[in-house]
């Protein structure tokens, strides 16, 4: 009879917060494992509740990962050292997998750092067009691209159109990597990138290769984040050995 009370009570405590949790972070069978059944060693549950907690966690992330990027750039009024070829593969890569995560419809916490990166990375875009002097083809690049992305996920176009730019993602994603990876050793130091972002955005990737197993189960999208998890590792390293390099640069 305690015992029935005493779970009563718990129910009551708790009854506020079922809803966020069952919404966000877990299905009902896992609320009631933990919280009715107190059997917090559910590993299946586990997972759930970690990929999700490290879905919002990215997301959140996202929100400033590449402000470092940007503000670093509008200090300095320069994009030296930024490739812009870099930044359009990119953009490319972040149109396919959002518009192909919302016509999937796969879960908000398993892509929507990608909404949050894809309007600082057009402003990225935007800025080193500006600090060149070209203000007008940074101003054409934002029209440009949000009307290819409502173009996306319109009824106009196949599902099929978003499957394949999803697939083509991990070619441009390496592409794009590569290109910045290449300008930054013909210059032999990073120039105006943001150690702050890369490191971030190395570190977002990785976790989404957890996340993406987990909530979507999509080998297309988890192939993406391989890939792009290595490719940010490179450039991750470089900005490493170039600091150390000018360090050693500045003492001599």
């Amino acid at each position: 009879m305690a015992d029935e009370m005493e779970l009563e009570k718990n129910i009551s405590v708790l009854d506020p917060f079922k809803g966020l949790l069952v919404t966000y972070f877990m299905p009902e069978t896992c609320y009631d494992d933990f919280f009715l059944n107190f059997n917090f060693l559910n590993v299946q549950c586990l997972k759930i509740v970690l990929s999700k907690g490290l879905g919002y966690g990215i997301i959140l992330g996202s929100m400033m990962v590449k402000l470092p990027q940007i503000l670093k750039m509008m200090g300095a009024k320069s994009a030296e050292g930024l490739s812009f070829n870099a930044v359009l593969l990119e953009l490319l890569a972040i149109l396919g997998t959002t518009a192909y995560s919302i016509v999937s419809k796969f879960p908000f916490s398993a892509w929507g750092e990608t909404l949050f990166v894809m309007l600082q990375t057009v402003t990225i875009g935007f800025l080193i067009q500006h600090y060149k002097g070209k203000t007008g083809i940074g101003f054409l690049l934002l029209v440009v691209y949000f009307g290819l992305l409502v173009l996306l996920l319109s009824p106009v176009t196949p599902t099929l159109v978003v499957t394949y730019m999803q697939a083509s993602n991990m070619p441009t994603i390496a592409i794009s990597r590569l290109i910045q990876a290449a300008s930054n050793f013909r210059n032999g130091h990073t120039g105006q990138l943001s150690a702050i972002s890369v490191f971030l955005l190395f570190a977002g990737s990785l976790a989404r290769i957890f996340t993406t197993l987990q909530e979507t189960g999509d080998l297309l999208m988890t192939l993406t984040y391989v890939i792009s998890s290595t490719c940010n590792g490179i450039i991750a390293l470089q900005v490493l050995y170039y600091w150390n390099a000018g360090i050693k640069t500045k003492a001599d």
